[in-house]
């Protein structure tokens, strides 16, 4: 008996996402003993933040790091730089900003709910194009002297019809605004960490619970130095807006070993394993009557993972796709899955550990093949 089984939580076979909902990813054994290590002594959090921030910031190749206590926290502590910078007395006064810069550009189309997090510090959002796209001309128009940032939200499939991000950089740059890439799920490609910073934005967002496989309650603020500075200068231990969102010296380790982990994997071998996954979910399924699977690609982040699509004919099965995820989340193990867009599910190796595909397979073909 672990405890989960003492409180009565059910555990998860979670075949969707590195989703917060379901706890983030699991986290590999170093990370864990780095964690525990990292609890057994007192030290002083800004000095810490600060020799791991500028250890990652080398890993990284950028100017500078900051550890959040999640990527909608980053995005928090990033809006409260922008609009304060290293002025004390505009720090002391977020979330309030009337007649402050805080002004916040955002594409209309893909627009998040994460980005309530500019909201809660003070930020104005001002939208800028719409369903059917954005022009160059759409976010000179919307810069004004209240201007603070400009945010990207980025996701491969909404990108294609925002503004380009080389287009929003150089409108940026010129103007002399900082643009901000909340990139929280974007781990896969590795390249992600230095990506977007080396072409041209201030700061880039990462969870640091997502596909780094760090702690949940973490994320990862990488860019600027002087605007990684007002981060810190806004955040805890300070008493002031970002005081809420505490960020501990064990996710600080837990963060920053994760981080050197995943800069050192061989991604070729664990895209091949996510293969392996797909394949046997394919393979399983190719003679299974009323059901069919296929490859898809990229991941519902765009990330560059492939998942299987088992598609169900519920008309021939009897049965809705509903009914048979209901039955995968009520059986033993629970087994979540996300709905695909044809009528059925989509299975993503990369929150699997070994073997758990042959168990969804297993649970899949039990309740297909009874009726």
């Amino acid at each position: 008996m672990d405890i989960y089984d003492e409180l009565g939580v059910r555990k998860i076979i979670n075949g969707i996402a590195t989703v917060t909902s379901l706890g983030g990813s699991i986290m590999p054994s170093e990370v864990l003993e780095a964690m525990v290590e990292a609890s057994r002594h007192f030290v002083s959090i800004d000095e810490l933040q600060k020799k791991a921030g500028e250890k990652i910031a080398e890993l990284t190749r950028n100017q500078a790091a900051y550890i959040s206590c999640g990527a909608a926290a980053g995005v928090a502590l990033a809006t409260a730089a922008c609009i304060t910078g290293m002025d004390a007395e505009k720090r002391a006064r977020l979330p309030y900003t009337d007649g402050m810069k805080n002004e916040a550009i955002l594409h209309r189309f893909g627009r998040v709910s994460f980005d309530f997090a500019i909201r809660q510090v003070g930020g104005k959002i001002v939208e800028i194009g719409n369903e059917a796209g954005t022009s160059p001309e759409d976010m000179e128009q919307a810069i004004s002297e209240k201007t603070v940032a400009i945010f990207y939200f980025y996701k491969p499939s909404i990108i294609k019809r925002q503004l380009s991000l080389e287009q929003g950089i150089e409108i940026a740059k010129r103007r002399g605004i900082p643009l901000i890439v909340d990139a929280a799920a974007q781990i896969p490609p590795v390249d992600s960490l230095w990506r977007f910073t080396q072409m041209g934005a201030d700061l880039v967002i990462f969870s640091g619970g997502k596909g780094l496989r760090g702690p949940q309650s973490s994320g990862l603020i990488l860019g600027r130095k002087d605007l990684i500075e007002a981060c810190a200068f806004n955040a805890c231990p300070r008493s002031f807006i970002g005081r809420p969102m505490k960020v501990g010296k064990e996710e600080i380790i837990g963060l920053l070993t994760p981080v050197k982990r995943y800069l050192n994997l061989d991604h070729d071998k664990l895209m091949k394993t996510y293969e392996e996954q797909v394949q046997y979910m394919l393979d399983e399924f190719s003679s299974i009557p009323h059901v069919s699977a296929r490859r898809i690609f990229p991941s519902e982040a765009g990330q560059p993972m492939p998942r299987a699509e088992i598609i169900f004919d519920e008309q021939g099965l009897g049965m809705a796709v509903g009914e048979i995820m209901a039955q995968l989340r009520e059986g033993e193990p629970s087994i979540e899955l996300a709905a695909a867009e044809a009528s059925g599910v989509c299975v993503n190796p990369q929150t699997l550990e070994p073997g758990q595909e042959r168990i969804i397979a297993d649970r899949i073909k039990e309740i297909v093949c009874k009726m």
